[in-house]
């Protein structure tokens, strides 16, 4: 079972615009990744770190910052790490009844968050929080192969689609990147089903029949 854990559990970082609505794209991608980790019970948590790390950049390096979103397991543990281009602003935890709103983000991270830290290096800062995650759901072996494959696939065509010159700021960062590149992977399989003279409609009835056996419980 821990192999297969591994497997599905593979880190991955996506390059943003620091901007509110990218924040709410990124809860949703989030949500849907640490679903298929079978992690869905800090995925509450895991999105108030991203939100308040993400609010941190934009509230004191500024609105619209090239930033990164990291996220890997460090053993039993859900790390996330945001990365910026200012290594001066770092974050500040305040004691309760501070006056001063900044700050205050940092205290609910440190409140969820198993631990949290800055590192610096030459040209960015990683503000990183770790997230206990050894409650997280176990993912059964007879799934883990498919969801495998479906990542990679998808990670392959949101690779190609996305230009490597396009700017942070032109990549929205939500389910609907996923979702058009499902649809991509698909439209190209009835392309190549059709050349060789296969029945597509056929094949996809076929797959939706295997799809709904596999999903329904086991008794």
């Amino acid at each position: 079972m821990q192999n297969d854990l591994c497997t599905l559990r593979k880190p991955w970082s996506l390059a943003f615009a620091a901007e509110p609505e990218e924040a709410a794209a990124l809860r949703r991608l989030l949500r849907l990744h640490l679903g298929l980790w079978g992690l869905s019970e800090v995925v509450e948590d895991a999105q108030l770190c991203v939100t308040e790390l993400v609010s941190n950049v934009i509230a004191h390096v500024g609105a619209g910052t090239p930033t990164t979103l990291a996220v890997s397991m460090n053993g039993p543990r859900l790390r996330i790490e945001i990365q910026d281009p200012d290594t001066r602003a770092l974050p500040t935890l305040l004691q309760s009844g501070a006056d001063a709103e900044g700050g205050r983000g940092m205290a609910l991270v440190d409140a969820v968050a198993a631990r949290w830290g800055v590192e610096l290096h030459g040209d960015r800062k990683v503000t990183w929080c770790e997230l206990a995650a050894e409650r997280g759901l176990p993912i059964s072996r007879h799934d883990s192969p498919r969801l495998s494959r479906a990542e990679g696939l998808l990670d392959l065509y949101r690779v190609q689609e996305v230009p490597i010159a396009a700017t942070a700021s032109s990549q929205r960062l939500s389910v609907a990147l996923a979702e058009e590149a499902a649809i991509d992977i698909i439209t190209d399989l009835l392309h190549w089903l059709h050349q060789h003279g296969r029945d597509a409609d056929d094949l996809l009835d076929r797959a939706q029949t295997h799809f709904e056996a596999e999903s329904q419980p086991s008794a």
